[in-house]
């Protein structure tokens, strides 16, 4: 793939603590991502998304990092994680880390030195008003932002109180993470992802989306430059897309997650607003869109496309709504279709291939999602879209491991394991690799043209003659003018498109 290989890719998210075990231990690993490279391959994909794979005491699942330079023990060592980069690359698939530049962990040697009172500095450390907190600033999972250490000060944590919110007008603290950058880069990483990347500058009344984050990234962007081919890549949740466009300018990072897509509900109007918004904010910068559909903080595809209302809202997770999953699986497999032909990049969550559905019946002992505890156990969190992997056999692990995974597998998906959908023509599994294997020849980055169609149906061409056509309405429709089918996500009638299917056409 060129240089620019980012502008086009499929890029699969790999949360490891779910995907592979190698060890028989429960919990996913290098080791068994290692041994899953060949599925990874024949799927079809450019290149893999792993989560925080670094020390941490795995209070956030990882987003508590320690020790940016090591892995976790529980994934590997850091011989294996350059081992596997190599066996990646081999197997024609990048490679992008996450970094979590907002905050640290209790557990780091900086915040460990910093109740000692050395460097509190790095942190955001304050006194107390009026015998409370600073101010009443509430975390983003509940309770507030603010933890008094004993000598009496309090530091803020936008998360949990084990993540420690870093002081980005430090310099050390800008220079520790441009050497990070550099130390991925040089053991051949093709990317970074950047965890909330809207949160890192504060001022004492606000801490989103402030003009100082924008010099942090373009620092970042001259040591990612100094290096051939690498990315950089933004998780900015923000509100409207011209606040993103600015994270995307051409000297700052290179892509953004596409929550605006993620986010829409499955109606035809917002679908076309928001694909028309996306590529009207991305063209004038030269920056390339993503479409996304699901990751590890959302629930899962297939379980909100068959709600009531389709849409998501970190605010209003609706969990436990009741949800049709036939008809949520049947849109989804449409999505699938709709986000691999439009232009730019596409993200795949582990699990989206398999049709998998939210886990919402995990027993509360059994949770490990921070959310949980600080709602007070009414807010369910992100496991259900976190659970292992089901690979083979009729009952759990499902070849995830050969011991008891750290979140428990559903009985019912012993007919969603990637053996039981390998040679089934009609399983979701197939559909993405046939839509996978064709969008790297025909899609990808580029433009797309509108065609005439009813308000109910989405259709537009791309620069290689290939129509998409999606019908998001109650009726069967006809389709345009074509001379074959290349793919379908669910049966035609003849030459009409039922509801909640979509169609590639030449």
């Amino acid at each position: 793939m060129p240089e620019t290989w980012w502008r086009g890719a499929a890029i699969y998210q790999v949360y490891l603590r779910s995907f592979a075990d190698g060890n028989g231990d429960g919990i996913g690993d290098l080791a068994g991502l290692r041994s899953r490279l060949p599925y990874l391959r024949d799927l079809g994909v450019d290149a893999v998304w792993l989560n925080p794979w670094y020390p941490s005491p795995m209070a956030d699942g990882g987003y508590d990092v320690a020790d940016y330079r090591d892995i976790h023990p529980d994934f590997g060592t850091l011989a294996e994680a350059e081992q596997f980069i190599r066996e990646a690359h081999e197997a024609g698939i990048r490679v992008i880390v996450d970094v979590v530049p907002n905050h640290s962990s209790v557990a780091s040697a900086w915040f460990q030195e910093a109740l000692r009172g050395i460097g509190r500095d790095r942190f955001w450390f304050r006194d107390s008003a009026d015998g409370g907190p600073p101010n009443d600033w509430q975390s983003i999972f509940g309770g507030p932002a603010w933890t008094q250490v004993e000598d009496g000060q309090w530091y803020l944590h936008l998360f949990d109180p084990a993540q420690p919110d870093f002081n980005w007008d430090n310099p050390e603290v800008r220079a520790e993470f441009e050497d990070v950058l550099r130390f991925w880069f040089d053991r051949g990483v093709d990317g970074v992802r950047v965890d909330s990347a809207a949160l890192l500058v504060k001022s004492e009344s606000a801490f989103e989306d402030l003009d100082g984050v924008h010099d942090i990234y373009r620092g970042w962007r001259r040591v990612a430059d100094s290096y051939p081919g690498r990315m950089l890549v933004g998780e900015v949740w923000l509100p409207d897309q011209e606040r993103l466009a600015r994270y995307l300018r051409p000297d700052e990072l290179h892509t953004a997650f596409n929550f605006d897509f993620l986010a829409c509900p499955w109606e035809p109007a917002a679908l076309r607003a928001c694909i028309r918004r996306t590529i009207a904010t991305h063209a004038p910068l030269g920056a390339p869109p993503t479409w996304v559909l699901s990751n590890h903080d959302v629930a899962r595809v297939v379980t909100r496309y068959g709600r009531a209302d389709t849409s998501w809202d970190h605010a209003d997770r609706r969990d436990g709504v009741h949800s049709d999953l036939e008809l949520g699986y049947r849109r989804a497999r449409a999505a699938a279709l709709l986000a691999m032909a439009l232009p730019g990049g596409v993200y795949v969550y582990q699990g989206e291939e398999l049709g998998l559905p939210e886990v919402e019946d995990i027993p509360g002992e059994l949770r490990q999602d921070p959310m949980w505890r600080r709602s007070g156990h009414t807010v369910p969190g992100r496991d259900g879209c976190r659970v292992p992997i089901p690979w083979s056999g009729e009952e759990p692990p499902f070849g995830f491991s050969t011991g008891t995974p750290w979140l428990p597998q559903p009985e019912e998906w012993r007919k969603l394991t990637v053996e039981a959908q390998r040679e089934d023509l009609g399983s979701m599994l197939t559909l993405y690799r046939k839509a996978l294997r064709l969008r790297r020849d025909l899609l990808g980055d580029g433009t797309l043209t509108w065609l005439d169609s009813p308000a109910e149906v989405l259709a537009f061409a791309r620069e290689s003659g290939l129509t998409c056509v999606v019908n998001l309405g109650s009726d069967p429709v006809r389709l345009p003018p074509h001379e074959r089918v290349l793919l379908a996500s669910g049966p035609l009638d003849g030459e009409r498109l039922p509801p909640d299917t979509a169609v590639w056409l030449v």
